[in-house]
């Protein structure tokens, strides 16, 4: 599969998806907990939430009561699990670095990775969301649209390391390509190249390898 042919083809068919929507470090990293098993729609609500209560920093999330917490991030789903995680990496970055995102996301990527998969929730997508959109250092996160194009693509049988060593590998060494590409996919995933896919239509039809999951 040309990945930098298929980056040029749904760029050209969506144009540039300027994801993650976020307008802190701190904010993508509770974004990219609070998204997990649902949609952004979901979290786009817990995130005005938090705002609107002033908590969207570490110091206000880790002082904060963990009932107003939950109230506020109850749109997403597993709402008491996600607000003891997003309640965890606040007070791990005060304690650890006086509440500096700057400061604990400022090391070596591999570094951070690690650091990042040590904490209470934290996969190997949320982790690699965390490393793009947060760090914006090179590390391409695999997530199930992702896993779907790529099954449709003949990689079905590659796990999550393999996946993202082969999109790292065969892509421009450039944050927004990565940026872009990932963001794309999901579009792609979310218009055309669903569970029911509309192969008619999509672009990629020809480059598509048709192995429907």
């Amino acid at each position: 599969m040309d990945l930098v042919r298929v980056y040029e083809m749904l760029l050209k068919d969506f144009g540039r998806q300027f994801w993650w929507p976020a307008e802190t470090q701190f904010e993508v990293m509770v974004g990219a907990i609070l998204t997990q098993q649902t949609t952004w729609a979901s979290v786009e609500g817990a995130v005005r939430n938090l705002k609107r209560e002033k908590l969207l920093n570490p110091h206000s999330l880790a002082d904060s009561s963990v009932k107003l917490v939950e109230t506020m991030i109850r749109p997403t789903g597993f709402y008491k699990q996600k607000a003891k995680r997003i309640m965890k990496l606040s007070k791990y970055i005060v304690d650890g670095y006086g509440g500096s995102v700057n400061r604990f996301l400022k090391r070596p990527k591999l570094e951070l990775r690690r650091k990042l998969l040590s904490l209470e929730g934290v996969g190997f997508e949320t982790a690699d969301v965390i490393v793009l959109y947060a760090a914006d250092m090179l590390m391409f996160p695999i997530d199930a649209y992702t896993r779907r194009f790529c099954s449709r693509f003949g990689l079905g049988d590659m796990d999550y390391e393999a996946l993202r060593t082969y999109f790292e590998e065969n892509l421009p060494r450039e944050v927004q390509v990565y940026k872009e590409l990932h963001a794309l996919i999901d579009k792609l995933g979310k218009t055309y190249c669903k569970k029911t896919p509309d192969c008619v239509s999509c672009s990629l039809s020809r480059e598509c390898a048709r192995k429907i999951d």
